[in-house]
């Protein structure tokens, strides 16, 4: 029996085990949603972040391509919901695919066309429609922040400072700081390398700062934006989205929030649904005002506080974090769509994190994926992919097989994925974490709940224990993940009514007995009152 096939077994069967005695009373309604809606379903579907160099080559160059991409679409959702052969996910953050002289394509020299490396523009719009076919969203990676300075724009405006483009970036004045350092003490002022002066580069001197206080830079990335929508794109993914503009100030802020709403507002012209997802890598206080132009934010510290839980064994308040961030975002946006993710292109992958124990990465995942929003996974990540710094090795090539096959991206030697780490290996074994993750992404789809925006924390009584109760219409969960080695044993209440049945068991060996359940190690537990039981 496929593990697909035990799962709705599982969701039908009535649980001996009764529900646990730290239930808090009463539903959490699900919040009203006012103001702009999002346009992906609250929380409906699951994004994956794919490095295109590293995912699937079709044509032998040893590098992936915008037409892997396509020919693997059946790999991440086949268009068939009952099939089971596909990871059934939703979106696709597509990470930079403009002309670029760096391998990792973050600083553009042409912003109107596709790397040679990855195709052409028939090759996009051709992934853009087949993606649409089978119900996939695909935004790509904006990077407007800054340019390279191989860009036509910095060529020229670098040498002349009487061009118009030399206005199309951040020169220093006479009252000039050059020694002035940025947020985490980089250097953030370069010497002109065609000509006089210093130039504003928030990153690198290879990366320029654009002057968006130049209202010509402004419109420019408008028609940027604009021409991809028409191209097919479903919305961006914003690089950058707090350097827009000079400094982390308050001014700064407000100006950078004032121009995400000016740039929504031009995309929603082409596409009223558009989609826009900001990376503001900060404190939650930071970026809950950008709720205001944006419909999702990445929440880095969610994934850091799942993580650094499973690692020590020990809740660090994954729930009442979860709460309080929803809370908060929603203060600025009552229709503001988290962005819960593991790990990303700029961390150490999560099976690293976790010291490749395949029951903590399986764990990791049934906290993501029963968590309120927009998850997204960094390609890799369901099949357990290693990888550290430095960021090449953070991008190793996706492992389609234990060794070499069709499609197979060679332009780097991996260093962390060799071996058994492919799909290749993991789609004979039902107990695999690519098998895990297929599950959870379809128990999401089968559960409104799950797709919610609503949680409420529960008070397990077990310092090993995060929980929560995710509510929807009439469906209420309980959701309770053991985050040590060791099994742990709740009280429970009304054991034997057979009042409550299991939704999803991670563990076979679930046990109950008078009084108590026990989760073992690294386990997750769903449950829901089963109410044709209360009137039998």
């Amino acid at each position: 029996m496929t593990r697909n096939k035990r799962l709705r077994r599982l969701s039908t069967a009535m649980l001996t085990v009764p529900m646990l005695t730290m239930f808090a009373s009463g539903a959490m309604a699900e919040q009203e949603m006012n103001g702009h809606k999002s346009p992906v379903s609250t929380g409906s579907g699951v994004f994956y972040e794919i490095y295109i160099n590293s995912f699937y080559d079709s044509n032998g160059d040893g590098h992936g391509d915008l037409k892997g991409i396509t020919q693997k679409l059946d790999y991440l959702n086949d268009g068939n919901p009952r099939s089971g052969k596909d990871l059934q996910i939703n979106g696709l953050w597509l990470m930079p695919l403009n002309p670029s002289p760096s391998y990792h394509k973050y600083d553009v020299t042409d912003y109107y066309q596709v790397d040679p490396q990855y195709g052409n523009l028939n090759d996009f719009r051709t992934l853009m429609k087949e993606a649409d076919r089978k119900g996939i969203k695909v935004i790509m990676d904006l990077v407007i922040n800054h340019s390279s300075s191989e860009h036509p724009w910095f060529k020229e405006g670098s040498v002349n400072p009487q061009s118009k483009y030399h206005d199309y970036y951040v020169w220093a004045d006479k009252n000039t700081d050059l020694d002035e350092k940025g947020s985490w003490g980089q250097q953030v002022w370069h010497k002109n390398p065609n000509g006089e002066g210093h130039f504003y580069g928030t990153f690198w001197s290879g990366m320029p700062d654009l002057n968006f206080d130049n209202p010509e830079v402004r419109k420019e990335m408008i028609k940027v934006g604009k021409y991809w929508l028409q191209q097919g794109a479903d919305g961006f993914r914003l690089d950058a989205a707090m350097h827009i503009f000079k400094g982390q100030t308050k001014e700064g802020a407000e100006k950078n929030i004032a121009w995400w709403n000016e740039f929504r507002s031009e995309m929603e012209k082409v596409n009223p649904n558009v989609y826009l997802a900001g990376e503001v890598w900060d404190k939650p206080e930071t970026i809950a005002p950008y709720y205001g132009p944006l419909h999702s934010l990445f929440n880095f510290d969610m994934g850091g506080t799942i993580l650094n839980s499973i690692k020590n064994g020990q809740d660090q308040g994954i729930a009442t974090f979860a709460e309080k961030t929803l809370k908060l975002y929603k203060s600025y946006n009552k229709a503001a769509l988290d962005a819960p993710f593991l790990s990303n292109h700029d961390q150490t992958r999560v099976m690293s994190e976790l010291g490749g124990d395949v029951r903590k990465a399986k764990l990791a995942a049934s906290i993501l994926l029963t968590l309120p929003g927009q998850p997204f996974l960094y390609y890799g990540e369901e099949i357990g992919m290693k990888g550290e710094k430095p960021d090449e090795y953070l991008r190793e090539p996706m492992r389609w097989y234990k060794g070499d096959g069709p499609g197979q991206t060679t332009w780097e030697e991996p260093q962390y994925n060799t071996g058994e780490i492919s799909v290749e290996a993991q789609l004979r074994d039902n107990d695999s974490l690519l098998e895990s993750y297929r599950s959870l992404i379809r128990l999401r789809e089968e559960h409104e709940a799950l797709r919610s925006d609503s949680l409420e924390p529960i008070q397990s009584g077990s310092a090993s224990v995060t929980a929560f109760k995710r509510t929807s219409g009439k469906e209420t969960l309980y959701v309770y993940h053991n985050l040590s080695g060791e099994p742990v044993t709740l009280q429970i209440k009304d054991w034997d009514k057979g009042k409550w049945k299991v939704v999803f068991s991670t563990s076979k060996d679930m046990k109950a007995k008078k009084g108590t359940v026990v989760i073992p190690a690294y386990s997750s537990l769903i449950t829901k009152e089963d109410r044709k039981a209360e009137h039998t």
